[in-house]
């Protein structure tokens, strides 16, 4: 049966206008999404046959466009349209930073940094700038890989620090296996950091690991 034909109440579209967006389950926003179904399918039931495919809808969002479209009823237009809407997301959540202060709107600096580095399927380390009233300067990607001593060169991050007269920082990276949890590594050259920023008097505020979950270095009491 096509969507047109359902009671108004189920349809996505009407369903999200009357109730809203967090009322829909993943398969009904990617329907609104797709906007159309192909033969013999709905558009809600392509969009749970993606999702069981991808795994996840995280997963299709990070796909690649080879692997994207490698599945039925999506193609380089759906791919470029997806890209269109992601991007215009981070750049809504990164023009909430600018507008306050980062402490004061913890999540937002958590669903900003999630929605750069979640994507990537290696490491990246990155930092946010800021100045001497927590608002953001600048989001910098500094370094790529497995994030070791030898993969992150604290000179180069006081550096970008001064370079940007920045009075405090926000590091973070991802854990491309999902598992958020902070390695030995990770405190270690976070610690180096820490000093080295320190002798230029910029702070470290905080370091969040991106995984499945999101790890505060300074809810856990590591800064």
């Amino acid at each position: 049966m096509p969507i047109s034909d359902w009671p108004a109440s189920e349809r996505p579209r009407e369903k999200l206008l009357e109730r809203g967006s967090q009322a829909l389950s993943d398969a009904e926003l990617l329907a609104i999404f797709l906007r159309t179904g192909v033969k013999g399918k709905s558009a809600v039931d392509l969009a749970r046959e993606l999702l069981n495919s991808f795994g996840s809808l995280r997963n299709l969002l990070c796909a690649n466009q080879n692997g994207f479209c490698l599945h039925h009823g999506l193609g380089p237009a759906k791919f470029a349209q997806l890209q269109a809407v992601l991007e215009m997301a981070k750049r809504h959540l990164f023009e909430q930073l600018q507008r306050g202060d980062a402490l004061e709107n913890p999540e937002h600096t958590k669903n900003y940094l999630a929605s750069q580095l979640r994507p990537y399927k290696h490491e990246v380390f990155a930092a946010l700038f800021l100045d001497n009233r927590h608002r953001v300067i600048r989001f910098d990607e500094l370094f790529k890989g497995t994030i070791d001593g030898a993969s992150v060169y604290p000179r180069e991050v006081v550096k970008k620090a001064m370079s940007y007269n920045a009075a405090a920082v926000i590091f973070a990276h991802n854990h491309p296996s999902g598992v958020a949890e902070p390695s030995q590594a990770d405190r270690n050259i976070t610690n180096r950091l820490r000093d080295a920023l320190a002798l230029v008097d910029v702070r470290v505020l905080d370091h969040i690991v991106v995984g499945d979950e999101l790890i505060s270095f300074a809810e856990r009491g590591y800064l």
